[in-house]
């Protein structure tokens, strides 16, 4: 089978969740890249595991680019969802899917659809997988896939291929769809000096307590804004310090844009593999708003670090930044904002999903020759 731009593409996905934000950097994107192929005439199915987790958090259980089928365990939808993937012209299996090993099983044995692993969490799936086999991938089916697609790029991308025998991995990195982020007037319940969006991770402690928490201990005057689940209960947090356990995507525009910088911190494994974009900083930068953030190799990939957002290390430097005239703080956000909707929408994304694609069904046809 070759693939080609104008063939009607079936693409089934096996993922996370799309249906929920809640506690999860997977679904925003996953939304973007699937609107901008659902107006490119793509067909598409998402498989989703219906865990009560997300269920009790859940923006919606069906929307109008794919369709969205809830499942309670495999077994339940095995015979419906192998007829959906043998249809399919590709299938693409997420990392954290449950029983996404198991389901890969069956889906690597079938013949037609071109098969694609998407991890969106490739420093963590590595460094696990060196310990053992996980739920969502065991090391022995990486060379099974015809292409390995990584939210992290850089020297990871070479070790897939040269160490776990991927035939071809390729970045497809986070993204924003515009036409949900964007600037909009303030709201008085998000209005801060400075925010941050995040879930709670261990490895991200640190550096929120030392380029959040302590900035907002230093500059009581200024109100600090946090968003995100899972902190601990007993946590003491400063008093000029507001919470909110979840902000649903539909309010993220409002949030940054009444925000007069928001900050992003990376997990420690990603930081340490480097070029590993947040969807934070586009869903931001999209919003217009001031990104300050801590460095990683490859941020200069994705943003001007000079004059597109502010790199913090310290308290004093996010104090410093946050005491910038606010005319040099828009323009920065403005050419930060352009840049996003020139080169990290869904829209870019998904020309990227179908180019990288096409390049491995290439590879495949010419490896197929040799062969036989």
């Amino acid at each position: 089978m070759r693939f080609t731009f104008g063939d009607l593409l079936k693409i089934t996905f096996f993922g996370l969740t799309i249906s929920s934000s809640w506690g999860n950097g997977h679904a925003t994107p996953y939304r973007a890249i699937l609107r901008a192929l659902h107006r490119r005439g793509v067909h598409l199915v998402f498989y989703e595991m219906d865990v009560p987790y997300y269920a009790r958090h859940r923006d919606f259980a069906s929307c109008e680019y794919c369709d969205l089928e809830l499942y309670s365990d495999w077994s339940s939808v095995r015979a419906t969802a192998l007829r959906h993937a043998t249809e399919s012209d590709i299938v693409v299996v997420g990392s954290y899917t449950p029983e996404g090993a198991r389901i890969s099983d069956e889906l690597l044995a079938l013949p037609r659809p071109m098969h694609v692993f998407y991890d969106l969490d490739t420093p963590v799936t590595l460094s696990h997988l060196n310990k053992g086999p996980l739920e969502y991938l065991r090391r022995e089916q990486i060379p099974e896939f015809d292409l390995y697609l990584s939210f992290t790029g850089g020297d990871v991308l070479r070790r897939l291929e040269h160490h776990y025998g991927a035939r071809a991995a390729r970045p497809l990195y986070g993204c924003v769809d515009p036409d949900v982020y964007h600037r909009v007037p303030k709201r008085a319940e998000f209005a801060c000096a400075l925010s941050y969006v995040g879930t709670y991770a261990s490895d991200r402690q640190a550096k929120l307590e030392e380029l959040f928490l302590e900035p907002a201990r230093r500059q009581s005057d200024l109100g600090f804004l946090l968003a995100g689940s899972l902190y601990p209960l007993e946590w003491t947090w400063p008093p000029n310090v507001r919470r909110f356990e979840h902000v649903a995507p539909g309010q993220h525009s409002a949030l940054y844009s009444s925000s007069r910088a928001t900050l992003n911190i990376t997990r420690q494994e990603m930081a340490a593999s480097g070029y590993c974009p947040s969807g934070r900083f586009f869903e931001a930068a999209a919003c217009g708003t001031p990104i300050f953030t801590d460095y990683w190799e490859g941020l200069d990939t994705f943003f001007d670090v000079q004059h597109e957002l502010s790199v913090v290390r310290t308290p004093e430097d996010v104090l410093s930044c946050l005491s910038v005239p606010a005319e040099e703080l828009r323009q920065a956000a403005g050419r930060a904002r352009q840049r996003t909707l020139e080169e990290h929408t869904g829209e870019r994304r998904a020309q990227e999903f179908l180019a990288r694609c096409e390049e491995a069904f290439r590879l495949k046809d010419v490896a197929a020759e040799v062969h036989s």
